[in-house]
């Protein structure tokens, strides 16, 4: 008899320790704007914050938006995915980086549908440091020093979809692999306005299709590197009303233009110490004060 009762008690201790692991690594999990951490993260009873969430998503698991509102910064350590209609994802990140993504080397993050604020002094917007994968879609991220900041120390890759990058006083998209990493960046309809440098690349090799790049007081586009590849593909891009529009610097900067409009700038296009800005023989460069030109001209296939 008491085995059998040592025995139905292993039995629902069993199933309770299975239920509150379950409970406490979902592989959906919800935030809004009126909930709370203490709650399970469901959608009848969800979190506050991302980071609060985070602890409660399953890896590979996806942490959705109910309604909008600010979710405060959080910090990425596994594969996973932040999604929110319509942007209603609100991240403030005045003085810190918005999200931090420290992953493992085969682990995706994607960011979909956020508003991440730096309100003109936040530190990053997005900060990669390592994972396999970063996917950026549909984001408004503005007001920090450098929006996306990809500096992996691994070998990773960054997608950008529909993201407009708004404000900045470094970077709106800066691509530096580390010493002993690479880093390769596919950009679809991207809008990088207002700042210093629009898209720097220092190590790593980059395409972009669909590019707005204006406002910027230094240099819109530029790949500048000696001892690494630092490589951009530019195709059907708007680079306008910027200090500088398309520039290689260094033996090992190299950018590709293709069916792109350069105009209004100060500098249309520019090579420096050793750099290549190759054409394809179908761009726009006209209008500027200075238009420059191509290093060279390659015959299209």
């Amino acid at each position: 008899m008491c085995s059998m009762r040592t025995l139905k008690a292993l039995v629902v201790s069993s199933i309770f320790i299975l239920v509150a692991s379950t409970a406490h690594a979902q592989t959906r999990t919800w935030v809004s704007g009126v909930g709370d951490d203490v709650n399970p993260c469901s959608r009848t009873a969800p979190c506050k914050t991302f980071a609060g969430a985070i602890s409660k998503t399953a890896a590979g698991g996806i942490i959705n938006v109910l309604d909008p509102g600010g979710f405060g910064a959080v910090t990425i350590t596994k594969a996973i995915t932040i999604e929110g209609p319509e942007k209603w994802g609100g991240i403030l990140n005045t003085l810190v980086n918005g999200v931090i993504v420290n992953a493992g080397a085969s682990d995706t993050v994607v960011l979909r549908g956020l508003s991440i604020d730096g309100a003109g002094s936040g530190t990053n917007g997005v900060r990669f440091l390592a994972g396999g994968k970063l996917v950026i879609e549909d984001c408004y991220i503005a007001g920090s020093a450098t929006g996306v900041d990809f500096e992996p120390s691994g070998n990773s890759k960054l997608e950008m979809l529909d993201t407009t990058v708004n404000n900045t006083t470094a970077n709106a998209v800066l691509v530096q692999a580390g010493a002993s990493g690479n880093a390769s960046a596919s950009m679809e309809r991207i809008k990088l306005t207002n700042g210093a440098f629009g898209l720097k690349v220092g190590k790593g090799v980059v395409s972009v299709k669909g590019a707005i790049v204006s406002n910027m007081s230094t240099t819109a586009v530029k790949a500048t590197a000696s001892t690494a590849v630092a490589q951009i593909t530019l195709v059907d891009a708007l680079v306008s009303d910027n200090g500088g529009g398309v520039n290689a610097a260094g033996a090992l900067g190299k950018v590709f233009l293709s069916d792109s409009t350069i105009t209004n700038n100060t500098v249309g296009v520019s090579n420096a110490t050793g750099g290549a800005v190759t054409s394809f023989g179908n761009n726009n460069i006209a209008g500027n004060a200075t238009d420059g030109s191509p290093s060279s001209t390659i015959v299209q296939h």
